[in-house]
């Protein structure tokens, strides 16, 4: 959508692109009216195709726009024009969490219970309002150079039992598993009926990424990591950082609790105990006062990041569209690959039959999408992964998108590159899904040495979705960082 930029919508000048996620571009805008600037979030094209996306996002949004609190960023107008969708919202000059995470690793105690007494507040005007977020992550929550700190994205918001004529039936049927992996609470992994409770779990998960440096559940994929929250205990704070005072240690573990009648009631209560906690700080002196200057001097490191990360990508993106030479080098590698494959395709119909080749014969059918993926998880077979979408066709097409990304690494562990251009490709049509589906087609491209589709796909990879990449499934970018060398190294 870089031909809004300069281009007038409705009272909205848009000045340039400042964020892009999977679904929405983020602009700097002027309200004309009002001579002040605003974030302009434009729906994706694809999205807004959708009726019944458009008709949520027009809902939701607008309800979400009666949430008026220091803490949570404004909504101004929802809106469109020719097409067009957009949210006109409060902008906020800093970083989001993810950003500073990335750049300075981890947070104080002192920072992080500042952070966690705003963000808790702004989810207590919320579940006052009866509405839960759904999407409480690190990229969710924006730290102003003020020192304020700004929940965003409730505009994807739901309110608790909406039962209104604008189609509550049809609106749940879109994205039927909002969120984030690395975050979800076990009840919305289940696709079960949420509260306040749920948000309060993914912010306990976003503290303890702020203070570890890194999530509880790591995994390959969204599923690996779906299923340790679900069944796996995070290891307790103090053996990942041994300085985090056990007071506050102890509310963060108690916010991640497996079961929601096992966390606070509500973000209220979850607020009492972290006025207490400061309190208690105070006295031991390890919580004095916010720490602005510290969270100015991190908000300069991630610009500084940034703009080297920025400056990186060009210079990579110079090296993969310089003209391609055919070295011998190159023949010789291409030899000792080729063999390397007959060798392995020799033994594989030579050498003994597999143990579990028995066991493979086909999946049982399970009663629900989740089981059918658990169990393709551990079985790990072409018919397992399958066996989620053919058994259960009409169910969560996010789910299936998990069977595919379980299907794509299946085919890349047995070098069968063709065969996952089809999940690739359907996964990549996925706004939650693209910066896979993306990544997955430079691989699969390159090691069929199809290098001009490999190119084309590795440039429609923005700086956010290789972030999300290495962030969510950092597999696939391993995979990726090697697909982008063997490029690299045939183009000279």
């Amino acid at each position: 959508m870089s031909d809004l930029i300069g281009k007038t919508l409705k009272d909205f000048f848009i000045l340039r692109r400042i964020g892009r996620g999977a679904m929405a571009d983020v602009y700097l805008a002027q309200q004309l009216s009002l001579g002040r600037q605003v974030a302009l979030k434009v729906l994706n094209a694809e999205l807004a195709r959708d009726p019944n996306y458009v008709r949520r996002f027009d809902h939701e949004a607008r309800a979400a726009a009666a949430l008026v609190h220091g803490n949570i960023v404004q909504i101004y107008e929802v809106g469109q024009q020719d097409g067009v969708h957009y949210i006109a919202q409060e902008y906020v000059p800093g970083r989001n969490l993810g950003e500073v995470i990335r750049s300075s690793g981890s947070l104080t105690p002192q920072l992080t219970l500042d952070i966690l007494r705003q963000v808790t507040a702004a989810l207590a005007k919320a579940a006052s309002e009866g509405i839960v977020h759904r999407d409480i992550k690190p990229e969710n929550i924006m730290l102003a150079r003020s020192g304020e700190v700004k929940v965003a994205d409730f505009g994807l918001a739901r309110v608790q039992n909406d039962h209104s004529a604008v189609g509550a039936t049809s609106l749940t049927q879109v994205g039927v598993t909002m969120g984030t992996p690395l975050y979800m609470s076990p009840e919305q992994i289940e696709g079960k009926q949420l509260d306040s409770r749920s948000d309060i779990y993914s912010l306990g998960v976003t503290a303890y990424h702020m203070l570890s440096g890194q999530p509880p559940f790591t995994g390959e994929s969204p599923l690996a990591v779906a299923v340790q929250h679900l069944n796996q205990p995070s290891a307790p704070l103090v053996t990942r950082r041994a300085d985090v005072p056990p007071t506050l240690a102890a509310i963060i573990e108690r916010m991640m609790a497996k079961k929601p009648e096992e966390r606070f009631n509500d973000p209220a209560a979850l607020l009492l105990e972290l006025h207490a906690v400061a309190n208690e700080g105070a006295q031991q002196g390890w919580a004095t006062r916010p720490d602005h200057a510290a969270l100015t001097h991190i908000l300069w490191a991630a610009d500084e990041r940034s703009a080297a990360t920025m400056r990186l990508d060009e210079l990579m993106k110079t090296t993969l569209t310089l003209p391609k030479k055919r070295s011998t080098r190159r023949w010789w590698l291409a030899a000792v690959v080729t063999c390397a494959l007959a060798g392995c395709a020799l033994a594989l119909l030579t050498g003994p039959r597999s143990l579990l080749a028995g066991s493979q014969a086909g999946p049982a059918e399970r009663d629900s999408v989740w089981k059918q993926l658990y169990q393709a998880k551990y079985a790990n077979t072409e018919r397992a992964w399958q066996a989620v979408i053919t058994n259960f066709p009409n169910d969560s097409q996010y789910a299936h998108n998990l069977a595919r990304q379980g299907l794509v690494y299946f085919y890349f562990s047995k070098g069968e590159y063709a065969k996952a251009l089809r999940p690739l490709e359907e996964l990549a049509a996925q706004q939650d899904f693209k910066a896979f589906g993306l990544a997955g087609q430079v691989v699969a491209f390159a090691n069929l040495d199809d290098d001009e589709r490999a190119f084309s796909a590795n440039e429609r990879l923005t700086p956010d979705m290789r972030a999300t990449l290495e962030q969510q499934t950092p597999t696939m970018a391993e995979y990726l960082i090697k697909a982008r060398d063997l490029l690299a190294e045939r183009a000279l």
